[in-house]
Parts: C-alpha cells; sequence; structure tokens
C-alpha cells in the first residue's frame, strides 16, 4: 500500500466514524454540548526553550503492540503531566491504533486541567473537532496531506471556534508550504503548531534526517515540533539544536519501563541544546 494509499484508507475510516456519529449525535446537539462544556487548558510552552507532547497510544501500525507495559493508562497519563510534558496526545483511531473516544475522555479527566490533552486521529471532519472538544481535548492534530485546502479550513474554523489548539502535519516541503500559508492566514486568531512527521508513509518506516533536513523550511514564528523518530534524549538534544521546540513522543515513551526517567532525560537534553 502506497503512502497516499494509506491516508486514503483512513480518512475513509474516519469518514465512516463520523457518519455512524452523526446518526446517533446531530452536528447541532454536539455542537451545543461541546460549547457548554469546561473550557479546556490552553499550552503553555516552557520559556527553557523545549517542550515534549507525551502521546498515549496502544498500538502502532509501525511498531506493533504497545500496551505491555501499560496495565494503568490513569497512572501513565498522570506522570506525563507530573513529569514535564506539555500536553498529552491520546490516540483515538480504533482499527489499526486500538484508540477510543473513550481513552482522550480518560485523560482529559486525569490531567484535570493541569496540561491538555490533544485528540491525535485522522480527522476528515469539523464534526470531530466538536467531538474532541466535548471529551475534554485542548487541541487537535491535522495531517495536511490528507485532505483539501476547505477541509483544512474546515478544521481549523472549528477549533478556532471551540478555543483548541491546533497541531499541523507535515511530511515534506510541499505539506510545509501549506501549512505555513495556513499559519499566516489562521495564527493571529487561534493557537498553532507545524510539526514533520518522519515515517516514511509507505513503508512506516523512520527516515533518517528528515527531521533535520526540513528544519530549515518551517517558517519562523510558529512553534515547530518534530514527529516520530524521537526515542533517546541524544536524539532530543539533535533535534532542539536543529530548531525544533517541541517533540510529540509516543513509541519510545510508551516501551520505555520507567517512562517518567525517560520523559524527564529528554526534557533536560531538549532544553540544553535548544537554540531557541
Amino acid at each position: 500500500m502506497s503512502g497516499e494509499d494509506f491516508l486514503a484508507a483512513m480518512a475513509a475510516s474516519s469518514a465512516r466514524r463520523v457518519a455512524s456519529a452523526r446518526e446517533r449525535v446531530p452536528e447541532a446537539q454536539l455542537m451545543q454540548r461541546a460549547h457548554a462544556s469546561a473550557r479546556p487548558p490552553a499550552l503553555s510552552l516552557s520559556a527553557a526553550g523545549f517542550d515534549v507532547i507525551a502521546e498515549l497510544k496502544l498500538r502502532s501500525p509501525a511498531l506493533g503492540a504497545l500496551d505491555a507495559l501499560t496495565p494503568d493508562l490513569d497512572a501513565r497519563i498522570a506522570s506525563y503531566a507530573e513529569h514535564g510534558a506539555a500536553a498529552v496526545s491520546v490516540l483515538t483511531e480504533p482499527e489499526r491504533f486500538d484508540g477510543a473516544l473513550e481513552h482522550l475522555e480518560r485523560a482529559s479527566r486525569v490531567l484535570a486541567g493541569r496540561v491538555p490533552a490533544m485528540r491525535k486521529d485522522f480527522l476528515v471532519d469539523p464534526y470531530q473537532v466538536a467531538e474532541a472538544r466535548l471529551a475534554g481535548a485542548g487541541g487537535v492534530l491535522v495531517i495536511l496531506r490528507m485532505l483539501g485546502r476547505p477541509a483544512l479550513e474546515a478544521l481549523l474554523l472549528r477549533a478556532a471556534e471551540l478555543e483548541l489548539f491546533v497541531l499541523l502535519e507535515a511530511f515534506d516541503e510541499r505539506d510545509i508550504a501549506l501549512g505555513a500559508e495556513l499559519v499566516e492566514r489562521h495564527q493571529a486568531t487561534q493557537a498553532l503548531l507545524l510539526g514533520v512527521n518522519c515515517r516514511d508513509l509507505t513503508s512506516l518506516q523512520v527516515v533518517p534526517g528528515r527531521l533535520e533536513a526540513l528544519a530549515p523550511r518551517l517558517p519562523r514564528g510558529v512553534p515547530r515540533v518534530a514527529e516520530s523518530g524521537v526515542d533517546t534524549p541524544a536524539a532530543a538534544a539533535q533535534l532542539a539544536a536543529a530548531g525544533y521546540e517541541l517533540a510529540l513522543i509516543g513509541g519510545a515513551l510508551m516501551k520505555a519501563a520507567d517512562p517518567a526517567q525517560l520523559l524527564g532525560a529528554m526534557l533536560a537534553a531538549g532544553r540544553g541544546a535548544s537554540c531557541g
């Protein structure tokens, strides 16, 4: 399966989930509930120059099952917040990642306003942004490669309406250029991050050097996020030195016997090497 086919398949699956959810809860009713829900915490970045978005995911197509060391999801989520994570990313995609909206709701309850949770999924419809807000999220991830410009704009507008930050995910220079345009258009009205995912969409393997190679292409004035492949403190330091202000770290933390220790070591290394 090609990278484009993978994203198309995930988008189709996501659209089916939206259609099913709309049958259960009409969008107007969902929006009413979302607006009435507690305001999520804002994303706050450290003045030290480097932060981590720690991720909760139970499976990855590239890494397989990741839940062997996570008998207590609540404890892991709390540990991320207690040991310095700026946000907690929660996979909600069920077919390939064993995720669920219930995991996001659970994370939001455990975090209790200390740091925001972020919905990570293959979002295709503003309905899903409202679902995220109702589940307690403070942000959502949006994959630039997967959607056309009108659909991306619709997701951003809904996120702004519901006061959610957005991590725009890029895979190459073309994605970054589109992300930069969206940042320029929307940054005055909402909190945006621009990230680079260094996985090859066909093989799902990390591409060595991609994050460093694309770092100079990322626009200044928007927090830059390194995604995937950040598995050691040395890697965090290298990417901070390349200009990234954050790293989204999932697999390494999920596989770690002591995720709190690894998170602390990555934060210390990244902040020690930060060029910002």
